[in-house]
């Protein structure tokens, strides 16, 4: 055990900081994939460096090879002007470099003292029974740190989505790490959470902790960091100061072109074809009385904070949860949805979650079982029960195709793609599926530009020319008033207020945000 987290001393937890991290020239390939390509990059002490490009381009395996995870096929890391070889994930946290990943990652059932100190339990001398007390102690000193002020043996599973992230933080500081690489930190956070997100990463700066900040949010980048490197198809383009770049110079650098953001025009709502209706669908604690129309054609916005009641309501659309009161029509028929399996095969609803890792793919799986489960039913043999395979491939190819997805092939499995390839396919699955009504959750959470302005075009292409409704959750306002003709605003369970003719063009971006902002008072 170190001694300093027996005394829970913040000045030993964070002394003796080594000059600098520095890898020259890596390359990685897997098979079919070049990952990374000559690529040099130096970190320097107590700075906020950005990672940037988009999914694919090699940020997630340079932080793998950072970590030990991967082992480089050439080059090499120096930290401190001393040679690294790191074996495995363990290696890089006793050399003091950690990461916090983009998916939470933490144990439900336990405490946060557990989780901060997991590898560090003090124990009474060779007995092996552990004094909680000074465990709980140790952990506190780190919850201080990140401003977590919870009780230490409060379990996980209550936490919001930004406490287990300031959780993950902690176990990071309590292992010593100087090096801290924080990949989509901010993904499910709130505005005001993000805030005190980057209060506590400049503190941690200040203290001369390095941290690797890898975002799609540009203006969290211009916000939070020093320094970026932009990566595009596995190579370093360049490192520049932050005030030095704009956001039009950094797109440029990551996807080799300009780029400008257009608005999308008017969407062609058939307002005379009610697709569904709710009526004061109702559940206790999460959403209240909710009563609504999606038309033919239709983006329907859904804007509120995360827990405002967007997705519990779309929840209990689908199935996945019941309601206590209110009912549903489709088409103008009363709609009985029991489970996600009604919602599809009964009544053609497709719903792309916002947590594609844990209920949107199957990640041990291929690209292919993954853009085809949904139609698996349609592909059977009547006497057989056989898939056709020549059709399946021929549907997933074509989904590959259109979302301009990157995969070596069918055959590779989910987990070894992106990010952003990932989110790609978690759509496209429900396009393969030829749903009417597609509920789509945070489309382009943890997405490059790139493939934002692709999912933005697919999903206006759904209700312009294939003439399906869409119900759009976004936390992300120019999205939503990029893509929605009409939205709705969520608070503390209610749908408060209703804002229409968002999709024509003479009106400003400001005006349609005041107005958005004015129900969230």
């Amino acid at each position: 055990m170190h001694p300093e987290l027996v005394s829970g001393s913040r000045d030993l937890a964070l002394g003796n900081m080594p000059s600098m991290l520095e890898l020259k020239n890596i390359s990685k390939a897997f098979p079919g994939v070049k990952a990374l390509d000559d690529v040099s990059v130096t970190f320097n002490p107590g700075e906020i460096h950005a990672l940037v490009g988009e999914n694919g381009a090699g940020k997630s395996t340079l932080m793998k090879i950072i970590t030990g995870i991967y082992q480089p096929d050439s080059g090499n890391v120096s930290y401190d002007g001393k040679p690294l070889h790191f074996g495995s994930y363990r290696d890089s946290l006793k050399a003091g470099i950690d990461i916090v990943h983009q998916e939470i990652q933490v144990i439900p059932e336990s405490t946060v003292a557990e989780s901060i100190m997991i590898d560090k339990l003090i124990t009474m001398g060779p007995t092996g029974i552990i004094r909680w007390d000074k465990v709980n102690a140790a952990a506190q000193e780190f919850m201080h740190m990140v401003e977590l002020n919870i009780p230490p043996n409060t379990l996980i599973k209550s936490l919001s989505a930004a406490q287990k992230r300031l959780t993950q933080i902690a176990r990071a500081l309590a292992g010593n790490a100087h090096v801290i690489l924080l990949d989509e930190p901010t993904g499910t956070l709130t505005k005001h959470e993000t805030d005190n997100l980057f209060r506590i990463l400049r503190d941690l700066k200040s203290r001369g902790v390095t941290m690797v900040f890898v975002s799609h949010k540009f203006e969290e980048v211009f916000a939070l960091c020093d320094r970026a490197t932009v990566l595009r198809d596995g190579q370093a383009i360049g490192t520049h100061k932050i005030v030095d770049l704009d956001t039009n110079k950094l797109i440029a650098m990551m996807i080799g072109r300009e780029f400008t953001e257009a608005h999308l025009g008017r969407v062609n709502v058939n307002r005379d074809r009610v697709v569904l209706e709710a009526n004061a669908l109702t559940r206790k604690g999460k959403i209240h009385d909710a009563s609504f129309e999606l038309h033919e054609g239709e983006i329907l916005g859904f804007y509120g904070l995360v827990g405002a009641g967007r997705t519990e309501l779309a929840r209990l659309i689908i199935g996945e949860d019941k309601s206590d009161s209110g009912n549903l029509s489709i088409n103008g028929a009363p709609a009985r949805i029991r489970n996600i399996g009604d919602s599809l095969y009964k009544y053609g609803i497709g719903y792309v979650t916002e947590n594609r890792k844990e209920e949107g793919l199957f990640l041990e799986d291929t690209v292919r079982s993954n853009i085809s489960v949904a139609i698996w039913p349609r592909l059977r043999h009547w006497l057989t029960r056989c898939i056709n395979q020549r059709q399946e491939d021929s549907i997933c190819h074509d989904t590959v195709i259109s979302m301009s997805i990157k995969t070596p092939g069918l055959n590779q499995r989910m987990e070894n793609l992106s990010g952003g390839n990932q989110q790609k396919i978690s759509v496209g699955k429900w396009l393969a599926a030829n749903c009417n009504i597609l509920i789509i959750d945070e489309p382009t959470i943890g997405v490059d530009v790139g493939a934002k302005d692709q999912i933005h075009r697919l999903v206006r292409d759904l209700a312009e020319t294939q003439r399906k409704a869409v119900i759009l959750i976004s936390s992300d306002m120019p999205e939503i008033i990029k893509l929605a003709n009409r939205i709705l605003v969520f608070r503390d369970g209610h749908i408060v207020g209703e804002v229409d003719d968002v999709d024509n063009p003479e009106k400003g971006y400001k005006d349609i945000s005041h107005a958005i902002g004015a129900y969230l008072r």
